[in-house]
């Protein structure tokens, strides 16, 4: 990315709350799921916790399987279990067929687009990004990381948008709000994604 880190970038392109993110407890998110979760996901939800960019694409709560799901959307064991049945139902991209990944979701779109990691691999690091295309009921992989994956979304830099919502793609600069701060808005009579009375 020319001398800039994913992590910049993602920084100017979505600016953290000023509110904060979410401390993660890593002890327990790696005793929960049998392994450590990637870097950039972690540094994400410290900094900018559980929340929706743009009002479209929500970036999953940290969840433990032992702990009652938290979020009201769904949430990170929910989304899981919503992959897996997706995965065994609908089509795979060539570059996938005949593969067994060990899906995480992560994110989803209000268009139902699920987004996962194949966390097949021991090392987090290297944990392609799969997408259903809920336009399509196509998998496809990324072979790059949540964040990097966020950022080139936001400059469209893939050859094609991969999700079915077009509101992320190429859009430059976007907002991202905390499921906290979405709730005290709503409750105000605020639309978040539009700063005006609902």
């Amino acid at each position: 990315m020319s001398g800039e880190s994913v992590g910049e970038a993602l920084r100017y392109l979505v600016p953290p709350p000023a509110e904060g993110g979410t401390p993660l407890d890593r002890d327990r998110m790696r005793a929960s799921w049998g392994r450590e979760f990637p870097a950039d996901y972690r540094k994400f939800v410290e900094t900018y916790g559980a929340g929706s960019v743009e009002g479209c694409l929500v970036i999953q709560q940290p969840a433990y399987k032992d702990a009652e799901p938290t979020s009201p959307y769904g949430g990170m064991l929910l989304e899981t279990i919503n992959a897996e049945a997706a995965w065994a139902r609908e089509r795979k991209s060539p570059q996938l067929e005949g593969t067994d990944p060990v899906l995480i979701a992560w994110g989803v779109t209000t268009s139902s687009d699920l987004l996962c990691w194949d966390a097949s691999d021991g090392d987090p690091a290297a944990w392609p990004v799969l997408v259903r295309n809920r336009d399509d009921d196509l998998w496809r992989r990324y072979d790059c990381g949540m964040v990097a994956f966020l950022v080139r979304v936001l400059r469209a830099e893939f050859d094609e948008c991969p999700l079915g919502d077009l509101t992320l793609w190429g859009r430059g600069p976007a907002l991202f709000l905390t499921e906290t701060e979405q709730k005290r808005l709503w409750a105000r009579g605020v639309n978040p994604w539009e700063g005006k009375g609902s």
